[in-house]
């Protein structure tokens, strides 16, 4: 079984870490001085509880076993390493019960404070060195949150048939399972996925492996490259499977309700050629394998959500013509390049995410003839103050609320910047810069402040406050090119216009 091997290789070595930390003889000052315990947070200004301090995660390795009752057992076991000397440390955890904690395989002792997770090891941890946390749980996939805007709960997606699906973006990973919680982490995973017999589970990354034992079934996943947690996907259903082969032989692996094949095959097979077409604009695909998700769920849950290597889709987006739902699809692909291989630092670099992903939505939308580029982004630049008033500027977000986070001026205002800079260095310069972002980032975690720095080494120096003023400015700098291009003025107190232009953002548009 490849998770459990690789979890017996982590405890070994993590076990022979803390003999040599207990060595020490009596003569000797303690290797444990100026042990503490490490932040409950990472430093992000909009979500102070995600993430937390004193160490890296490198590798997860997620055990998850799930009965169609809604219930199900999950070990998390993590391979990490002390950025500091650690007397204690804290795992995001909102989830239902700890059944037990150990750290370099001895028992910890562990107790909850809201939704952290505060481990003390039989040993501090010395910095530098890496340490192992196996942490088991239990839950129901039936324990769900709700949020505004959205009509539908996290982390935990019913479905009709009885299976579930995991949406964890941004911040309700934890609730599933153990982690450090924040996209500034980074980390591989390996999953292994017990259902009964007939179902199918899916999680992100590559299959490599099924084993049967008994009546249950257990799915196994590698996700190779580095992956945010916020972007984890777990799910149990009766799906209908369907595959092609994408650019350079890429496996493009589709999942749908069962019996839904005739609707949904035909907009699963588009994968292949919209690849194609991104790699055209900003390089080879960064993973292994791609693929869409469409769910039959018991309720509504309005968005699509770009999990790695499996983007998810809420069935009410394919109710509408495909003028609408086929640029959504290429949105949530771009996201695999911008926000996936390349995430954001802290949660307030989203535009980064959603602003690049919607260029390629509208740029791709044009290329269709669903409507022109131009007069998208004009009547964008009309609205620009009262979003940023509204919703604050566009890499500089009022607050983690949702509906703020996600705003239209995140996505189309994001876009927006990107078309002025274009209009700025001119269409060669802006093509080198997105290229060169996802190559030199890949895999990364960064911050508005390094594609600034990036698109000024390659644009000139003037680009640094031309980006500064348009990312960070509280009003809508002039548009190069269009002097004729003006701005409405700003409506006082709560705005209609920013009630009803964030309901059309992409992130809660709701088919019906």
């Amino acid at each position: 079984m490849r998770t459990r091997r690789a979890v017996t290789a982590l405890i070994s070595t993590g076990m022979a870490v803390s003999v040599v930390f207990a060595s020490g003889g009596p003569a000797q000052a303690s290797p444990f001085a100026g042990a503490r315990p490490g932040a409950a947070g990472i430093g992000d200004a909009l979500f102070p509880e995600l993430g937390n301090g004193g160490y890296d995660v490198a590798h997860y390795g997620i055990d998850f076993a799930w009965q169609p009752d809604q219930t199900f057992r999950e070990r998390t076991v993590i391979l990490a390493r002390a950025t500091q000397s650690l007397s204690a440390f804290d795992l995001d955890f909102g989830g239902t019960a700890v059944q037990s904690v150990r750290v370099n395989g001895l028992p910890a002792s562990f107790a909850r404070t809201g939704e952290e997770l505060v481990v003390t090891p039989r040993f501090p941890l010395l910095r530098g060195l890496p340490f192992v946390v196996d942490v088991a749980t239990s839950g129901s996939t039936s324990d769900v949150v709700f949020e505004a805007p959205f009509p539908g709960p996290f982390p935990f997606q019913q479905t009709k048939s009885g299976g579930f699906a995991l949406t964890d973006q941004p911040r309700f990973g934890h609730f599933a399972f153990p982690s450090n919680d924040h996209p500034a982490d980074k980390a591989t995973y390996d999953f292994a996925i017990t259902a009964p017999v007939g179902w199918t589970a899916v999680a992100n990354g590559v299959l490599v492996g099924r084993s049967t034992h008994g009546t249950d079934q257990t799915w196994h996943y590698a996700q190779r490259q580095p992956m945010a947690s916020e972007l984890v996907s777990i799910a149990v259903d009766t799906y209908a499977v369907t595959s092609q082969t994408g650019p350079h032989g890429l496996l493009v692996r589709n999942y749908f309700p069962a019996g839904m094949e005739a609707k949904y095959g035909p907009i699963a097979a588009l994968g292949a050629d919209e690849i194609a077409w991104m790699e055209q604009q900003v390089g080879r695909y960064p993973f292994d394998q791609y693929g869409i998700q469409i769910l039959d769920p018991t309720r509504r849950f309005g968005f699509a959500l770009e999990n790695q290597t499996l983007s998810i889709y809420d069935p009410g987006f394919f109710n509408r013509p495909q003028s609408t739902w086929e640029p959504v699809l290429v949105h949530e692909l771009a996201h695999q390049w911008f926000g996936d291989s390349v995430a954001p630092e802290r949660w307030s670099d989203v535009w980064l995410n959603e602003g690049h992903a919607t260029w390629y939505e509208q740029t791709f939308a044009e290329l269709k003839g669903y409507g022109t580029l131009i007069d998208r982004m004009r009547e964008e630049y009309s609205f620009g103050d009262q979003d940023r008033a509204d919703f604050g500027p566009v890499a500089q977000p009022n607050s983690g609320a949702l509906g703020i986070l996600f705003s239209v001026n995140v996505y189309d205002g994001g876009a927006l910047v990107l078309f002025a800079l274009r209009e700025k260095v001119g269409a060669a310069r802006f093509a080198q810069i997105e290229r060169e972002w996802v190559r030199l980032h890949r895999g990364e975690s960064v911050g508005t402040q390094d594609f600034i720095s990036l698109a000024t080494r390659i644009g000139g120096p003037s680009v640094r406050p031309f980006l500064t003023d348009w990312l960070y400015g509280t009003t809508t700098p002039p548009m190069p090119n269009h002097p004729d291009w003006t701005v409405m003025p700003v409506s006082t107190g709560a705005s209609a216009v920013a009630v009803a232009r964030s309901a059309t953002s992409p992130a809660v548009q709701l088919g019906s």
